[in-house]
């Protein structure tokens, strides 16, 4: 049970616990960047314009597109990839 907590929502996406952990670390970093910028462009707002959006724009594409490879490889089955062939 207490396994499955750590385990259930990573292999929903297709990723381990530790792959799974690595892409949040990551998306926190770049959150907390673009959040810095945002403050910044609060008070100066003729700096970092398009810092927070461009941000927002390329973790939600990151996330999609990984995600929607991921799902896709694994509804195929091995025999079907080029590599397999």
């Amino acid at each position: 049970m207490l396994k499955s907590a750590f385990t259930d929502h990573p292999a929903s996406v297709g990723e381990t616990y530790g792959q799974h952990m690595g892409m949040a670390f990551s998306f926190a970093g770049r959150m907390f960047l673009a959040s810095l910028a945002c403050l910044i462009h609060g008070v100066l707002p003729f700096l970092c314009v398009r810092t927070g959006s461009m941000a927002i724009a390329d973790l939600h594409q990151r996330m999609v597109t990984h995600r929607d490879r991921r799902t896709a490889e694994q509804r195929e089955p091995a025999s079907s990839h080029p590599a397999a062939a």
